[in-house]
């Protein structure tokens, strides 16, 4: 695929800075909701609500469609190689602890799922609607929003905290659907841990295909585990989850240092860090 011309609107997008980032994100949420709106016609006409159909036309159609649309305007601003390509700062090994607690979660979410009531078809869909979550929300949180604040030259700090807020903001969304205040704000903070972890899982993993992996899994795990769930001790463990990720994710914020010094061909971001800040995460 040929390479963008170095047209106004990369050269907008090249300066990145956080509300650019907030920009993007707002403009991938519009599309979301419309899309939502549009396959609202054929979701009426459903005759099961919580099937497996429902799943398809009320969560992955209009996610998969926020995800291609992604896809498209990283190759507009020439960053779709960078953006899944290797990162250019290293990771430290206590950021492993965060891709632990939640893969250990997910496995014992799934292990705890009763799959004879929840039927296979169901299972398929919220599976197959987990990957495209994954692959969109990551891309745009973990890729694109990452992206712009290190072209302006945040420290990594200010991007893991930055793009977990604005994935956390994401979710006040659900409050159009219907959604209480209580729960809502409750999963603020659920996902603005979990949006920490995801970030620990980028650096550490040193690409951007991990994190969507591992979130492609988490959303069918707890979705199926919570309205499926089996009985017995297993199953109570993993509901501690949610603590666990909001623990872990919470407290890593202090470990996390670090800056990406913008290359020479970019737009200058700015003063860049004080010697022993630059480079390579140090912690």
């Amino acid at each position: 695929m040929a390479e963008p011309a170095n047209t106004p609107w990369r050269r907008f997008w090249e300066l990145g800075g956080w509300w650019r980032s907030i920009l993007l994100a707002a403009g991938y949420f519009a599309v979301y909701e419309v899309g939502s709106l549009a396959f609202l016609p054929l979701a009426l006409q459903l005759q099961d609500p919580a099937g497996p159909t429902a799943v398809l036309v009320l969560y992955a159609l209009p996610i998969l469609l926020g995800g291609v649309l992604l896809v498209a305007f990283a190759w507009s601003v020439g960053w779709l190689r960078e953006l899944f390509g290797r990162q250019p700062i290293a990771g430290r090994g206590w950021m492993w602890i965060a891709v632990a607690v939640v893969l250990v979660f997910n496995v014992l979410r799934l292990a705890t799922i009763d799959y004879p009531a929840a039927g296979a078809g169901l299972v398929a869909a919220w599976l197959l609607t987990g990957l495209f979550i994954g692959f969109a929300e990551e891309t745009l949180t973990r890729g694109l929003v990452v992206t712009l604040l290190r072209r302006a030259g945040h420290r990594e700090i200010v991007v893991a905290v930055v793009s977990a807020a604005i994935f956390a903001a994401l979710h006040a969304g659900n409050l159009l659907t219907g959604q209480a205040l209580l729960p809502t704000v409750l999963q603020l903070g659920y996902t603005f841990a979990f949006g920490i972890c995801m970030y620990l899982t980028l650096r550490v993993t040193g690409n951007l295909i991990w994190p969507i992996l591992l979130h492609a899994t988490t959303d069918p795990s707890i979705f199926l585990q919570t309205t499926h769930p089996t009985a017995g001790p297993l199953a109570q463990i993993a509901g501690l989850g949610n603590l666990a990720v909001i623990a872990v994710g919470l407290v890593s914020i202090i470990f996390i240092r670090g800056r990406v010094i913008a290359e020479a061909t970019r737009v200058d971001p700015g003063p860049l860090a004080p010697a022993g800040e630059t480079g390579p995460d140090r912690t």
